[in-house]
């Protein structure tokens, strides 16, 4: 009797199995690539390793796409990438797969233009999008997650902010529940790079060849040197995390650029380091938000992120702080964050929606200053830079000078006590113009220890 009975499920296995194999064939999700680069080659080479089921890589989009179809599966042909997306359909016409019977377009070419055309014809056609493309979010998140919804598709971009870490679908998903008044902290690994190195010994232009060499940067690094594509990834942080839209342009974004290893020599006799550091902050129907090299004192955790490190801070008026801290830049890192998605669409997990406000921007600060000066010694400079301070209302806190330095280029520094930021450069306009200034003097913000966000 046992024995029939055991027959009777062997004959009826097969064709159970037979069925799961068909169902898996039918809810196979196809993908396209747009964009075969640095990280489009990461997220190829992680789904192969991973060897996920559901999905398959069935179209890719590259310009000059023979030349590149060419070089790049000879240089994987060894690798399980390779045997991934040897069948896929290669091509240069974004037409071709608007028209195509993918699923998922994975979008890492970047920019808001042609990019945001390619978005918009995917999502209208019902297609779901997975994209890296910070700036694009930044513009036009808003217009993209509607349309998406109109269409129900799926629109996700967690690679957007942070490389590898999780900080979109944290804040989104695992912060939904609080109230988020402030984000801050490192968003951009390639100036986090440059100045931890900097703050080694290293010079600005040495430091930032490398980072070139290494991928981090690109060849014209004004995206992320002057704070670009930290400001595009601050207002995404902005509508996610405290659910406030802002105008990209509006947010005060300062350059790296003018940060010298006399800078570093000063900070840390002060017991303090400099990053670039983005914050956002609601208040009222304002958002407070700047991009900006500021002074970190040693004691901030957020002092000891080096390398490519990005460190985000959330706080919240239930749950406090939180923080977020990885790799945010390079192939890999990235790939991790594309694929994440990739596995949510396919899953068909659906993102939190929160209502968003529009709010005004201001740079505006109150917060004590660093301020290095580049004279020709004399008589007198102490006497009218604080003369210049004092008419705006302004202390000066502290001065600083080392010795060893010609008096015909001779670099010191002040600290002023908290003022606004706004007042300051009133005076800072005024000292500028006294005949003993070789160039503009630099002004940083220097963060406290009670900047408990960072």
């Amino acid at each position: 009797m046992l024995k029939k009975m055991v027959r009777k499920v062997t004959k009826v296995a097969k064709p159970v199995e037979a069925a799961m194999v068909a169902d898996a064939h039918d809810s196979m999700k196809k993908i396209a690539l747009l964009g075969l680069g640095t990280v489009g080659t990461g997220v190829v080479e992680l789904l192969a390793l991973r060897k996920l089921h559901g999905v398959a890589v069935t179209h890719i989009y590259n310009r000059n796409v023979e030349q590149k179809r060419a070089a790049w599966l000879a240089k994987h042909a060894q690798k399980p990438a390779h045997k991934l997306i040897e069948n896929a359909a290669w091509t240069e016409s974004i037409d071709e797969i608007l028209a195509s019977d993918v699923d998922i377009i994975v979008e890492l070419v970047g920019g808001v233009t042609p990019a945001g055309d390619w978005v918009r014809g995917a999502l209208a056609r019902g297609k779901s999008v997975v994209t890296a493309n910070k700036q694009l979010i930044a513009y036009a998140g808003t217009e993209l997650l509607k349309l998406a919804a109109k269409r129900n598709a799926h629109l996700l971009y967690g690679a957007a902010v942070g490389g590898g870490v999780p900080v979109i679908p944290g804040a989104l998903q695992g912060l939904g529940g609080d109230s988020l008044t402030q984000v801050s902290g490192i968003l951009n690994g390639t100036c986090n790079f440059i100045l931890s190195k900097m703050e080694a010994g290293a010079d600005f232009a040495e430091v930032l060849a490398e980072a070139q060499a290494l991928g981090y940067a690109e060849a014209d690094p004004s995206a992320d040197v002057d704070g670009y594509d930290a400001r595009a990834k601050l207002v995404i942080l902005a509508r996610v995390a405290l659910r406030s839209e802002i105008d990209v342009e509006a947010v005060e974004t300062e350059s790296i650029r003018r940060i010298a290893a006399i800078d570093f020599s000063y900070t840390r006799e002060m017991g303090c380091t400099i990053r670039q550091i983005s914050r956002a902050q609601v208040d009222g129907r304002f958002v407070r938000a700047r991009v900006a090299p500021m002074v970190v004192p040693k004691s901030l955790a957020i002092a000891g992120s080096h390398g490519t490190l990005n460190t985000v801070v959330t706080h919240g008026a239930f749950g406090g702080d939180v923080v977020f801290s990885g790799h945010g830049a390079g192939a890999h890192p990235t790939a991790v964050a594309v694929v994440s998605d990739l596995l949510a669409v396919v899953q068909g997990s659906a993102q939190v929606a929160q209502p968003v406000r529009k709010r005004e921007v201001t740079g505006e600060v109150t917060a004590p200053h660093y301020l290095r000066f580049i004279v020709r010694d004399k008589p007198g400079i102490v006497s009218g830079i604080a003369g210049a301070l004092a008419r705006n209302g302004i202390n000066l806190d502290t001065i600083l000078q080392h010795t060893g330095f010609s008096k015909d280029r001779l670099p010191f520094i002040a600290t002023v006590e908290p003022c606004l930021n706004t007042t300051l450069r009133k005076a800072l306009k005024s000292i500028s113009r006294m005949d003993c200034m070789l160039e503009p003097p630099l002004c940083l913000q220097i963060l406290t220890a009670e900047d408990k966000s960072v």
